[in-house]
């Protein structure tokens, strides 16, 4: 069978795709579903959907109106989120909090992107509603256990009515990580989620007939709906799917999952596959020889972590030729650039002072003195185009000059939802401004970080990544859990600060000491300071991602939890 190398041309709406995948001989297992794995075809999903469909009408929504969908991951939450195309309507699916410790968050901020999506009704699973504050005012909150057979507002899949929809119709709100106060929901329309659908299917060669995709990430990140739900869902391509607390819980699942089920293709960031190369050492009698493609994406590639896992999975009949370092953003739908298949990991070394004096990647051997090596994250996916561009004044960049990049074409935003100002500041004409700092090399992209980030010392733009990367890796800090930014001085110099969650029964001083001298040996100079604290209490997004800002503002007000201390 002939992989999926062209476009699929099919519609654009995801209505007609899930009716065609529907009649497919595929499925989705819910391997982690009450009482045992659960095998749902995509013909009886589609189904419970259009029951559900019907269940939104009754409710009183109507084709162009927003649902709040919020829950873990389920065959209710999946069959909701279908629904709601069915509906006509736009999905909204809500986070789940991070961590116990954050439930008022979670609950304030649940509530304020309820209202900034101006959601007509919230769909919840029951142990989690009472953790949405419904308020006089509020759209109206329906519990999926309200929809099920003997209910009141159960409905039958005969009833559901086809709505009339145009291809320029919101499919999904995906709010982006950042303050809640101030939410930027960004519009994709189901064109755009169409046509970025078909780029990953044509960039990923997916073949449905042979495929088995496998998946526990978040289906309220992009990666996770778009990619790896939405994706399989409207190709009829099979898929195997966990939710992310099992893999937190036990990263070994993920692998032995792709074993037990013959997995060709998944996904997950960085600090994921470090995780699971920790687990492989453990493991026995798992046969990974069936993956073929394993995206890492979402946050910065570790060449080094890579080629760990690499080396873990060797064992278990892991390819290196699986890797697939990608680049992806919500403001695309999801996929940006693609490597070649089978490609494997392929880096750019760089001079590391030169990059950071002269915004320039100059090509060195990977043994010469401040080499670094970037991975190579592939071209633009079909119907995008990528170009570098001087942040302060427009002038696109040569080959290998270092400068913002910006994307434009068919699976490219509308915009923010009713925040005209986010939108202006974030377009150049038809170019979307991404805020990462990145250069071309033979037409592949390499993306050194957010400009935002970039710490300012001396007269060198300093990497935050760089200096995390190199935290993460003594004994006694958590991997993945290191936070560096800069900070002005009493001096008025910008200087750089370190947070790092280490364990509480730690020594202290030789874990201060260590990543002094380490960071000290990376960049020419150390950090001005280096904070510990408790285990699980650096700020993340609701997909998991470190933020430096948020850190740097506990910093400065003294709201760090620190390890040692009363």
């Amino acid at each position: 069978m002939a992989a999926l190398t062209a476009p699929l041309h099919g519609p654009l709406s995801l209505i007609e795709r899930l009716e065609i995948a529907a009649l497919r001989n595929a499925s989705v297992t819910f391997v982690m579903a009450p009482g045992g794995p659960q095998q749902v075809s995509y013909a009886e999903l589609h189904n419970d959907a259009k029951a559900m469909a019907a269940s939104f009408f009754a409710r009183g929504v109507r084709p162009g109106q927003h649902i709040a969908i919020l829950g873990p991951t389920t065959r209710q939450l999946v069959t909701a989120i279908q629904a709601t195309w069915l509906t006509g309507a736009c999905a909204v699916v809500l986070p789940l909090p991070m961590r116990l410790g954050s439930i008022e968050e979670f609950v304030e901020a649940t509530r304020v992107r309820i209202a900034h999506s101006e959601s007509v009704l919230v769909v919840v699973d029951a142990d989690l509603a009472a953790f949405v504050d419904v308020q006089p005012g509020d759209p109206p909150l329906l519990s999926f256990a309200d929809m099920v057979p003997g209910k009141p507002w159960f409905a039958d899949a005969s009833s559901w009515v086809k709505p009339v929809i145009d291809s320029s119709s919101l499919a999904i709100l995906q709010f982006t990580s950042g303050s809640t106060a101030d939410p930027k929901g960004v519009m994709l329309p189901h064109a755009q989620v169409c046509h970025n659908v078909d780029a990953i299917a044509a960039g990923a060669h997916l073949d449905p007939d042979v495929d088995v995709l496998v998946s526990w990430l978040p289906l309220y990140h992009d990666m996770g709906l778009i990619g790896l739900l939405t994706l399989p869902m409207t190709t009829g391509t099979n898929l195997v799917l966990g939710a992310p607390q099992d893999f937190i819980a036990a990263p070994a699942r993920w692998m032995q999952w792709i074993s037990d089920y013959r997995g060709t293709a998944t996904a997950g960031p960085n600090f994921a596959y470090a995780l699971a190369a920790r687990a492989m050492g453990r493991m026995e009698g798992i046969d990974l020889s069936s993956w073929r493609l394993g995206l890492n994406g979402a946050e910065p590639v570790d060449p080094s972590a890579v080629e760990a896992f690499i080396a873990a999975g060797a064992r278990h009949g892991l390819r290196a030729d699986s890797v697939f370092p990608a680049f992806g953003m919500a403001e695309t739908c999801v996929a940006v650039a693609f490597p070649e298949p089978g490609s494997g990991l392929q880096f750019d070394v760089i001079d590391k002072q030169v990059l950071e004096t002269n915004s320039y990647a100059a090509p060195v051997d990977v043994d010469a003195p401040h080499a670094r090596r970037l991975a190579k994250l592939g071209r633009a996916v079909q119907g995008l185009e990528l170009r570098i561009v001087d942040p302060s004044n427009g002038v696109v960049m040569a080959e290998r000059e270092v400068g913002e990049l910006q994307v434009r074409g068919t699976s490219v935003t509308s915009g923010y939802f009713r925040r005209p100002d986010a939108t202006a500041h974030t377009f150049d004409g038809d170019w979307l401004k991404t805020g990462d700092l990145a250069y071309l090399v033979d037409e592949q992209l390499v993306v050194c970080g957010r400009i935002k980030d970039i710490i300012i010392v001396g007269g060198r733009n300093v990497f935050p990544e760089d200096v995390e990367r190199v935290v993460a890796r003594i004994d006694g800090i958590r991997a993945g859990n290191v936070i560096a930014f800069g900070t002005e001085n009493a001096k008025g110099r910008e200087s750089i600060v370190v947070v790092a969650e280490t364990r509480v029964d730690a020594d202290l001083l030789m874990v201060r000491g260590e990543v002094t001298r380490r960071v000290r040996e990376s960049i020419g100079f150390a950090p001005d300071e280096v904070i510990l604290v408790l285990a699980g209490t650096l700020p993340k997004t609701s997909s998991g991602k470190l933020q430096r800002s948020q850190c740097r503002t506990q910093f400065l007000g003294e709201a760090l939890s620190l390890v040692g201390k009363n």
